[in-house]
């Protein structure tokens, strides 16, 4: 066994009408049905939505690392 490591990063955006919290665990919820070795999440952006002068949902924008197996 290697111990080379490889990572790759994607961007995603989560929501809930919630709170950011939820949106961070909606978020790593749906990317993990089809992203493996996820290994750690940075929160990069933070906003949301307002419905009638109030919060509608919360959007966070995260970037997951994730390890790369090797073939």
């Amino acid at each position: 066994m290697s111990d080379h490591h490889c990572y790759k990063k994607i961007e995603i955006v989560g929501s809930s009408p919630t709170s950011i919290e939820n949106a961070i665990e909606n978020a790593l919820a749906e990317c993990s049905k089809t992203v493996k070795n996820m290994d750690w999440f940075e929160v990069v952006d933070t906003r949301g939505h307002i419905v009638n002068g109030v919060v509608g949902h919360y959007q966070v924008t995260l970037k997951i690392g994730f390890s790369i197996e090797a073939s």
